[in-house]
């Protein structure tokens, strides 16, 4: 007599290890397109970087105003200028032949 074997239980759960493997493949694909780091948000993020950028020019020459103008206010050499617009203007300091026109 010829023995018969199944094999057929065998070969269901080959198809269901590859297809849990396939699903896996499809989600990963998936990700590589439509995730947060995919294909399709590249776009959007190198124009969120060139806003960043231009953001850091803006900041960085803000800082270089401040920059130069706390070396002015240095105590051991303060610029005269800038000593007599800062007198003016918060302790409302003027010289008696000076004229302060408001503007409003």
């Amino acid at each position: 007599m010829i023995k018969k074997t199944r094999t057929e239980p065998k070969l269901a759960r080959e198809r269901l290890v590859q297809g849990g493997a396939l699903v896996c493949l499809l989600i990963m694909a998936g990700y590589s397109l439509a995730g947060p780091s995919g294909v399709l948000a590249w776009a959007e993020n190198q124009r969120l970087l060139a806003e960043r950028r231009a953001e850091v020019v803006v900041l960085t020459k803000e800082r270089d105003e401040l920059r130069n103008r706390v070396a002015l206010l240095d105590p051991r050499n303060m610029d005269p200028d800038l000593a007599g617009e800062l007198l003016r203007s918060n302790l409302n300091v003027a010289h008696p032949d000076e004229m302060v026109m408001l503007i409003r």
